[in-house]
């Protein structure tokens, strides 16, 4: 049995490490911008709130400090994500992300819980709120926000540490929308429960977002196939090349939120060329899947592992021949 291991393409782990240091470069900037203004207009929403009475208002200030912790770790994170690999960590830092979106999404978790318990209390009693102030920081607020959002929208679609701060960010604006609104109908109709009932809504609304993050950073931490990539269709794929008998030991995972890599056992007819169908695979797995990062090895013979014949070509399982070759 022949065995010949390749690494995927020539070079990738350099030019990944090249690739997430310049998306994490590119990041940066906005978050650090994002992160002074939540900072900033926190402190004066949640002296606001103190003034005004207003667990709406409070609820959003809340957010807003969950949203400097959510940039906080994101900057680690991003700026974690450029160290290369080391002796320790041979696939360097990328999974610092993951992390970071975690902690972010239990935190939203943490904050929302507290703002339901305090929306109870105050449905059951419903005090005097200052309708006018909160309307003000409110709509400061919101425009806070959406600046915000604006700034980490581009990197949102590209890592899933700043997809986290941007749901806290998003989150927020959707909180601060709530506040005006409850600042409208108090002042116009004097209904105090709005205050309490639009909070309760706020924390509602987190919530499964907050699960989404958490699951997403799960599943990479826990290394999960990534979303968007078929088990079976990438196998199929693979026992669909020329040659190609049979995939077993098949194995994908997801070093981040957008670097998928795998592993997999290829059994091939003793006349192919191993280092051509290494390149085809390759290709293969970069241009459909995505997957840039590679480990194939290539063997002739039965198939040994507990994954033999899940992968067959041909649409036929493999039964040993007179020789033990597959057939």
């Amino acid at each position: 049995m022949a065995h010949d291991h390749h690494p995927g393409h020539g070079g990738h782990a350099h030019h990944h490490h090249e690739h997430a240091s310049a998306a994490s470069i590119r990041h940066e900037r906005p978050l650090w911008w994002a992160l002074a203004l939540i900072v900033l207009f926190a402190a004066v929403e949640a002296a606001a709130a103190f003034a005004t009475n207003s667990l709406a208002l409070l609820s959003d200030a809340a957010h807003m400090v969950t949203d400097a912790f959510a940039l906080a770790v994101a900057l680690v994170a991003v700026r974690l994500s450029r160290r290369p690999p080391d002796a320790r960590r041979s696939f360097g830092y990328v999974r610092a992300e993951a992390m970071g979106a975690l902690f972010n999404g239990l935190l939203l978790f943490a904050l929302s819980g507290y703002i339901l318990w305090e929306a109870a209390m105050r449905i059951v009693e419903p005090p005097e709120v200052a309708s006018l102030g909160m309307l003000a920081v409110g709509v400061a607020g919101l425009l806070v926000n959406l600046v915000a959002m604006r700034l980490l929208h581009a990197g949102s679609e590209e890592s899933l540490n700043v997809k986290g701060a941007y749901l806290e960010v998003w989150a927020d604006m959707i909180g601060s929308l709530g506040v005006v609104a409850g600042a409208l109908v108090i002042h116009f109709t004097g209904w105090r429960l709005a205050d309490p009932l639009i909070a309760a809504a706020i924390g509602l609304w987190v919530l499964p977002r907050a699960w989404v993050l958490v699951r997403q950073a799960g599943n990479v931490l826990m290394m999960g196939v990534p979303e968007g990539i078929d088990l079976e269709q990438v196998r199929g794929a693979l026992a669909g090349l020329p040659g190609v008998e049979d995939v077993h030991d098949l194995h994908v995972w997801a070093l981040a939120s957008r670097q998928a890599a795998m592993t997999a056992h290829l059994v091939v007819d003793e006349a192919v060329d191993a280092r051509a169908l290494r390149h085809a695979a390759g290709e293969l797995l970069h241009g459909r899947f995505g997957i840039g990062h590679a480990t194939l090895q290539v063997e002739t013979g039965p198939c040994h592992g507990p994954d033999c014949g899940a992968g067959h070509a041909g649409g036929h399982a493999w039964r040993p021949g007179p020789r033990g070759d597959r057939g």
